[in-house]
């Protein structure tokens, strides 16, 4: 069966090679992103909804900067107008010029409008760029493709079609290949792992962690590869809690704690060495942002402390935190950073070379004040997370919510977050948003009428 004929079986927009007439990829002819709502509503609106482009923060990496062209990649779910398929799209920011092209339709998800079905981005060692099209459940399929040309988005190949494939995590490491952490739904959402040296091989199936379901995400450094997650109390998602994490420098191979104690995988009980705080114990409820890894080879974990699943101020303010493993103690340092509205607020949290963090997130209300998001602020701390120092507002005055801030892999200073916009009390246009290191905002171009444009200083 030809991989053009399965791609019509599964209701996909394949991007060919480009020899022209309908082989040509489909462009965009400028940035929009996906604006959805869950359904599940309370007093103060859904539990979240709005601009959600740059959804989940279990899709990991979602930008790229990629030294050899000077050029940081990006992925993001959209919506072409007037439509509602789900539009997994790729770009890229050219440094040099200060420009970015016509986005390119990797994949449309006919009939699905839902960003779980968002992509993630790899880059090989050849330069390859790797789509990975996230399923949802254990209905809908993910899909695997490939650039035909290195630092190229205007023609991939299908590479493969996985029946379950949630909340894609593609890790390349140089000299080895890809490292897949996903999620498949089996007794709730449990974490799986395999690994490939080409991407088209891949190993068996193996479990990581699995006792009531969990949300994962994930951090490279050199080979070591992190990832922080909660787990769910009886299968339920609006009671997860604690916080864990596990690290391989071997693809998988083996597994430690932070302390590098060697641990049996799958973890399959929720008392186990991985556990960085038992917050089920104080009743709190835990969302994670981001992680990251520092100089030293600590991970740090961002996250959303919470009494309540649903939106508004009931149990206010929700407060973000920071874990970090301290090697030289032997213990995690657990730090409060700021307070915000809603229990998705995502920050996108940096380790800089000279040792300062730094986070650019919707800490502050925004216009849906009990919707996702805010408007942007970014925070800086110089001795590890044990305090933080607000420093610019990047946002405000806005007319939609700021939601879903997320950190380019190897960030240069003039693409440093990237995130959507959208309206969380009722469907909304959505535009898509970069920061500088600095905190200067530009927007994306939502038309454009040549192939490539300037961003828009806001």
């Amino acid at each position: 069966m030809t991989r053009r004929l399965l791609a019509g079986l599964v209701g996909l927009a394949m991007v060919a090679p480009a020899f022209g007439g309908e082989d040509a990829p489909r462009k965009e002819d400028g940035y929009r992103g996906a604006w959805f709502e869950l359904g599940q509503k309370s007093e103060y609106g859904d539990k979240y909804s709005g601009g959600l482009g740059t959804y989940t923060t279990s899709h990991v990496p979602l930008a790229i900067y990629a030294p050899k062209v000077n050029k940081t990649f990006f992925v993001y779910g959209g919506f072409a107008p007037g439509e509602r398929n789900l539009l997994s799209m790729v770009s890229y920011y050219d440094h040099a010029e200060g420009t970015v092209p016509r986005p390119t339709v990797v994949h449309e998800k006919k009939g699905v409008n839902d960003p779980h079905d968002n992509p993630s981005l790899a880059i090989d060692g050849d330069g390859h760029l790797w789509v990975f099209v996230a399923g949802r459940a254990n209905s809908r399929p993910g899909f695997i493709y490939r650039s035909v040309e290195p630092y190229d988005i205007n023609a991939f190949e299908l590479v493969d079609t996985w029946d379950r494939m949630a909340y894609p995590q593609p890790w390349y490491v140089e000299g080895r290949g890809f490292l897949f952490l996903y999620t498949m739904y089996t007794k709730g959402r449990e974490e799986y792992w395999r690994t490939s040296a080409d991407g088209r091989t891949w190993s068996e199936i193996r479990k990581l962690v699995g006792f009531g379901g969990h949300y994962q995400t994930s951090a490279l450094r050199d080979d070591r590869i992190v990832t922080a997650f909660n787990y769910h109390p009886g299968g339920s998602v609006d009671k997860r809690t604690n916080l864990y994490l596990l690290q391989t420098d071997d693809m998988g191979e083996t597994w430690t704690n932070a302390a590098g104690e060697a641990v049996e995988t799958p973890l399959a009980a929720k008392a186990n060495p991985a556990l960085i705080h038992d917050y089920e114990a104080e009743g709190k409820l835990v969302y994670i942002q981001d992680v990251n890894i520092d100089a030293d080879g600590n991970p740090v974990v961002l996250y959303v402390l919470s009494e309540d699943h649903r939106p508004g101020p009931q149990d206010s303010p929700r407060t973000w935190f920071t874990a970090r493993w301290d090697q030289a103690e032997g213990s995690w340092s657990l730090n409060p950073v700021a307070t915000s509205t809603h229990n998705y607020d995502v920050g996108a949290l940096h380790i800089e070379p000279d040792g300062l963090w730094r986070i650019i997130g919707p800490s502050e209300p925004g216009p849906q004040r009990w919707g996702t998001g805010g408007e942007m602020v970014m925070w800086t701390s110089s001795d590890q997370g044990a305090s933080w120092t607000k420093v610019r507002q990047l946002t405000s005055d806005s007319p939609r919510n700021h939601a879903y801030a997320r950190r380019p892999i190897n960030a240069r200073d003039d693409f440093y977050a990237i995130w959507a916009d959208g309206n969380a009390d009722r469907s909304s246009e959505s535009n898509l948003y970069f920061c500088t290191k600095d905190g200067d905002v530009f927007r994306l171009p939502t038309v454009m009428d040549a192939d490539f444009a300037h961003p828009e200083r806001r």
